[in-house]
């Protein structure tokens, strides 16, 4: 007996706008290789399922290797809600990675679109408060870019 597989489909919630400072090396680093930090220090989120701000409240770790990034995010966002607002722990795991072509279409200062680049996260949102249980009850993935000072990322739900 063959079980045909279940298609992935996902919800739109959100787009992050997360500001984040320059990078600081770790340890002796280079630029672009080795362990790296930046601190989220705000920004904002909107979309059908949730508004609100980000903290200035902790940051990115990432380490590069050649034309690939791994990346640990955490941070805390602030939801807006009709009873107010309520605070998230965010946890955000991802991949940065590129070619040599659009490397140098970086490195030149052009626009990068999300299809030239294979930028994806993973989210764990962490929160007791009863109206975001919901992100704390299902699997999360997000679709990334930069802009100067800001990762933008599109948070999408699996269903």
């Amino acid at each position: 007996m063959s079980t045909r597989l279940m298609e992935p489909a996902f919800e739109y919630c959100f787009e992050l706008r997360c500001q984040v400072d320059d990078e600081l090396p770790l340890g002796g680093s280079t630029p672009g290789e080795g362990r790296h930090f930046a601190r989220v220090s705000g920004g904002t989120f909107d979309g059908p399922r949730l508004n609100g701000v980000v903290l200035n409240s902790g940051g990115d770790w990432w380490v590069g290797r050649g034309l690939t990034v791994e990346l640990d995010a955490r941070y805390v966002i602030e939801a807006s809600l009709d009873s107010g607002a309520a605070a998230v722990e965010v946890v955000n795991r991802g991949i940065w990675r590129t070619d040599d072509a659009t490397w140098a279409r970086i490195e030149a200062g052009e626009d990068v679109s999300e299809q030239d680049l294979y930028y994806r996260t993973a989210f764990q949102f962490r929160t007791d408060h009863p109206e975001l249980q919901w992100l704390t009850e299902s699997q999360f993935i997000g679709y990334a870019r930069a802009e100067p000072g800001f990762v933008i990322i599109r948070v999408f739900r699996l269903l």
